[in-house]
């Protein structure tokens, strides 16, 4: 915007208010610090809260934005904010930071943020708001509707109105539709809806996203072992998880630290990426040294060195394959529907079919390349053996880990890739040392 630059404050504050938040967020993150602070003088506190709400940046840069700001101006900000977009927020800074900016805050919005600080990090306390409105069961639609108009500038969403009874549990749901159309004398008691879906303020957050995907709501009500209304979780917050989680998942997969942060700092982003590549060199150089020990099967017929990247290949892509399914299903909660007998079955005869198809095509292939039928059959035999034992692998691990309250992600890509490297070396020399006799022949 021009008018930014020519310090035309009236012209900058009609164009740059016209446009819609998540704009304004996405015009914002392009400039400079010196331009920054112009915005800062420009705008009051409530409508910088507009943007901050709509910021998709990370740690540093949240740190270094809340750094150009006068310390007033920035305690008032959060103030402005959701409760919970503010605690996002101050979930990046070091705790010396939130502590400052607590002690000079609004009171009230400071302890609306403390109340929500203290739960658990990716649980549906940590990600749920306290800004919602709440009614009496014993009460009409007249007195719920002035409530309504009295809250709502102050609500994050009104599309749903959770009743409690006098001690505060959660008792009933009424949507802001069967509000208007009932009658003004109408109870609430009458109208509300008491199969209320809710979730514990300590649940998972991935288990709550996929409570809200499956219902298809809007807003989900937290509460506590006693049924106390906490706070609601929304479904735009939920969308922000399903995106974490989603990156967390990949970065997991990929055999890194935190995909989802581009690290311009070749320094930083190697010690992101060396754990697994560590690991998985010593992986390989237990399969280097495993293929040592068929040194003499390989001095007798040395063309079956031709097929080994052949063969662990087919075992790495497999076992990916297999593996991506798994963790999905795990995800989606769909793997959870079915025994794991059925899931074994499943997986072995998916293994047994493309084992078969693959073998046979390759035994083929080698015959007509090399002109030895048994060098080819024993190379299709290999490989239909270890693309059913790569399959089981590739969808078991995972479950496994499940089982034992493991991230199935952590079994990642490379890591099952390596381990079938291991299992297809061991299957396709195996089965050439005792047949050696007829190769040699």
């Amino acid at each position: 915007m021009q008018a930014l630059y020519s310090e035309k404050i009236d012209d900058f504050r009609e164009e740059f208010m016209e446009l819609h938040p998540y704009d304004q967020a996405e015009f914002f993150s392009g400039l400079d610090d010196k331009l920054r602070a112009k915005v800062y003088s420009y705008l009051s506190p409530k409508e910088m809260a507009d943007i901050f709400e709509n910021l998709e940046t990370d740690e540093e840069d949240f740190k270094e934005a809340l750094a150009q700001m006068n310390p007033a101006y920035a305690a008032d900000m959060l103030s402005e904010m959701y409760a919970d977009d503010a605690v996002d927020v101050l979930n990046e800074l070091d705790k010396d930071q939130v502590v400052s900016y607590l002690t000079i805050m609004d009171e009230e919005a400071a302890q609306e943020i403390k109340d929500l600080l203290h739960y658990e990090e990716y649980t549906a306390g940590s990600i749920m708001t306290t800004e919602f409105i709440s009614i009496s069961a014993n009460q009409t639609v007249r007195s719920a509707m002035y409530i309504l108009k009295k809250e709502a500038p102050e609500a994050e969403t009104i599309y749903y109105l959770f009743v409690v009874d006098e001690e505060k549990r959660l008792a009933g749901v009424i949507s802001l539709r069967d509000l208007i159309v009932s009658d003004d004398d109408t109870m609430i008691s009458e109208i509300m809806n008491e199969r209320v879906v809710s979730v514990s303020v300590g649940e998972d957050q991935e288990e709550v996203a996929r409570k809200m995907r499956d219902y298809n709501f809007l807003a989900l009500p937290v509460v506590d072992f006693q049924n106390h209304l906490l706070g609601i979780i929304t479904v735009d917050d939920i969308i922000d998880v399903m995106e974490e989680e989603a990156s967390d998942d990949y970065s997991k997969l990929a055999g890194i630290a935190d995909v989802d942060k581009v690290d311009k700092n070749p320094i930083s982003a190697a010690k992101k990426r060396l754990p697994w590549l560590i690991i998985l060199l010593f992986l390989g150089m237990f399969t280097a040294s495993l293929i040592g020990r068929f040194e003499e099967t390989l001095n007798q017929v040395a063309i079956l060195a031709v097929f080994i990247p052949l063969i662990a290949g087919m075992a790495g892509n497999t076992g990916t394959q297999a593996l991506a399914v798994a963790v999905r299903g795990i995800a989606t909660g769909d793997l959870e529907k079915e025994s794991k007998w059925a899931i074994i079955l499943r997986e072995a005869g998916t293994g047994m079919i493309t084992g078969a198809i693959c073998g046979f095509l390759v035994t083929f292939i080698v015959y007509f390349w090399q002109g030895d039928f048994f060098l080819g059959a024993l190379v299709g035999v290999s490989i239909f053996i270890t693309l059913i034992v790569a399959t089981l692998a590739g969808s078991l691990v995972p479950l496994l880990m499940h089982r034992l309250n493991i991230d199935p992600a952590v079994a990642s890509g490379p890591f099952i890739t390596t381990i079938n490297d291991i299992i297809s070396i061991l299957i396709y020399f195996g089965i050439a040392t005792a047949f050696m006799s007829y190769l040699t022949s």
